[in-house]
């Protein structure tokens, strides 16, 4: 059994078990949080699909830990007018483990 949630902008297909990084959330590590933007919802043969969203399905997860991803460089750079900016960014991310998948 698995689902395509929605958060942060992005959507991630979850079985349960599994463990995804999503964008930071506000929640305390070992705490538990719900998606309830569920887009799709499959047990084998028996898949449904919102359009856009399940109603009353959500997946729920317990938050492992918060932490940053690697670096990335940016570069700003004007050839022939002596313009060069570095900087770089670390995004901030929540670790989930998925507990369960519940179908509306």
């Amino acid at each position: 059994m698995y689902a395509v949630i929605a958060t942060g902008g992005k959507q991630y297909r979850v079985e349960i078990g599994s463990s995804l990084r999503v964008e930071l959330l506000d929640a305390e590590a070992g705490s538990s949080v719900v998606f309830d933007e569920v887009l799709l919802i499959a047990d084998g043969a028996n898949i449904k699909i919102g359009a856009p969203l399940l109603q009353g399905s959500k997946v729920t997860a317990t938050v492992e830990r918060h932490g940053q991803g690697e670096k990335k460089p940016i570069v700003k750079f004007r050839r022939r007018k002596h313009y060069l900016r570095m900087k770089n960014h670390r995004q901030k991310y929540t670790l989930v483990t998925i507990t369960g998948i519940a179908a509306g």
